[in-house]
């Protein structure tokens, strides 16, 4: 029996989702922020918090898919789960790392350049600690990167029965570092490891039939519009709050202390989205599904489409820059995900695959 149009969405309906598809359209909006905001978008736009948003959904979907796998199983294959990060994250990665490298080499400014002089982190995912440079935007991927070796041994395999504890541990670590971080670059990086945490802690209540109940009022239909407004109101207000809470608190500035509450109020916008409304379907129609799933090529690409359109138009600036850098970057973005991504994924689906079949047989000869 389908829910009436005033009706939450029921825990059952949630469990029963096999994809979010409007957090397609989510990730699309992230990645051309990030972008916009890398090529002198509008400041109102507040591009760098794509990034943050970004690190949301990571933990949600992907400690989603850690509990169902351990619901039906009683336990996680981590083998399984590095293997499908690397065949997803990994080739897209260094693809785009080893192009970035070769035209500043042939451009003669490897050495000169903050990734030639910082190459070495790039390559184990220390990236963070890095001076930036044209690859500079990926010290995103360090933090999820070193996140996600450590999160599902800690909260599946060595400690499930406090998984709630651990959780809260770490977020509280995570805060708790920050001020030893502010003088150092980069400041308060720790807070991004708390944005993730907070993803993860969402899917955690949402799994959980309790949990759920605490957030199921924001799937109602009327309740959903006014959820999506008011993220928009808290994302628009970021610049205000960031002012305000500037060094008010150990010396931390504004722009790391306002993450934490960003970070909530994306998570509380999360349920809305994955709920039958107007926001779910505009976010899943085909065109930001499309962008959605090039969205890790997006953001990785960027300085390579930034290149090509100062190239062609030396003097581009403002939206002027900012728009056909972004249509650059869907371009190759769309070449990266047919020839690099999308068969990669596949062929890590037929190692997991392979290994399965591998393990059954070997069970059945032990018998």
């Amino acid at each position: 029996m389908s829910p009436t149009r005033h009706a939450p969405m029921r825990h059952e309906e949630f469990l029963a989702l096999k994809r979010f598809p409007a957090l397609d359209g989510v990730r699309a909006i992230a990645a051309l922020l990030v972008v916009f905001f890398h090529n002198q978008g509008p400041d109102l736009l507040q591009g760098w918090l794509g990034v943050q948003v970004f690190f949301v959904l990571s933990g949600f979907l992907i400690t989603t898919l850690l509990l169902r796998e351990h619901a039906r199983h009683g336990r996680i294959n981590l083998p399984n789960f590095y293997r499908r990060r690397a065949f997803r994250i990994l080739p897209m990665y260094f693809v785009v790392l080893l192009l970035t490298a070769a035209g500043l080499l042939v451009a003669g400014q490897f050495s000169a350049n903050p990734l030639g002089r910082d190459f070495g982190l790039y390559f184990v995912f220390f990236n963070e600690f890095g001076l930036g440079g044209p690859y500079g935007h990926s010290w995103s991927l360090g933090i999820e990167q070193k996140f996600y070796l450590l999160w599902p041994l800690l909260a599946f395999t060595l400690f499930p029965r406090s998984r709630p504890l651990v959780t809260a541990a770490l977020m509280g670590l995570a805060l708790a570092v920050i001020p030893f971080t502010v003088s150092s670059d980069p400041k308060g990086w720790s807070v991004h490891y708390f944005t993730v945490l907070i993803g993860c802690a969402l899917a955690m209540v949402m799994h959980h039939p309790r949990g759920y109940a605490l957030v199921k009022p924001l799937t109602r239909p009327w309740v959903v519009g006014a959820v999506c407004l008011a993220f928009l109101g808290a994302h628009l207000s970021v610049a205000t709050v960031s002012t305000l809470l500037d060094n008010a608190v150990l010396g931390i500035p504004g722009f790391v202390a306002v993450v934490p509450l960003y970070a909530v109020a994306a998570a509380l916008l999360l349920p809305a989205l994955l709920a039958p409304g107007l926001p779910q379907r505009l976010l899943s129609t085909r065109l930001m599904v499309y962008l959605g799933e090039r969205s890790y090529s997006i953001y990785l690409v960027q300085s390579i489409a930034h290149g090509i359109v100062v190239l062609v138009a030396p003097g581009a600036a403002g939206l002027l820059l900012a728009v056909p850098t972004s249509l650059v970057a869907i371009g190759l973005a769309d070449l990266c995900y047919r020839f690099v991504e999308r068969p990669l994924i596949e062929l890590g689906r037929r190692r997991e695959a392979g290994a399965a079949g591998a393990s059954t047989r070997a069970v059945g000869a032990q018998r």
